[in-house]
């Protein structure tokens, strides 16, 4: 039974290892250096921390029963329907 579960355990490991090693890195090519990729890559962590810390708890608190009606919220299943 201990050489049955050796054996799974190392064909286990060669396994993963063989898919990180298949596994090619993200090579550098020129698209990377463009001017709007590089604009990018600056704006994207501003943009991925406003929509956790402003845009998703804002959304929270104006979907709140008796409170989306005043501010228009609706669900998305129900937009392009006649709510009000």
């Amino acid at each position: 039974m201990k050489r049955l579960i050796a054996t799974a355990a190392i064909l286990f490991a060669l396994t993963v290892t063989a898919r990180v090693a298949a596994a090619a890195p993200d090579e550098y090519d020129d698209t990377q250096s463009h001017p709007l990729r590089l604009a990018a890559y600056l704006l994207h962590p501003v943009g991925f921390t406003a929509e956790w810390l402003m845009f998703r708890p804002f959304h929270y608190l104006v979907s709140q029963p008796y409170v989306d009606r005043f501010f228009g919220h609706r669900p998305h299943e129900e937009v392009g329907t006649n709510r009000y």
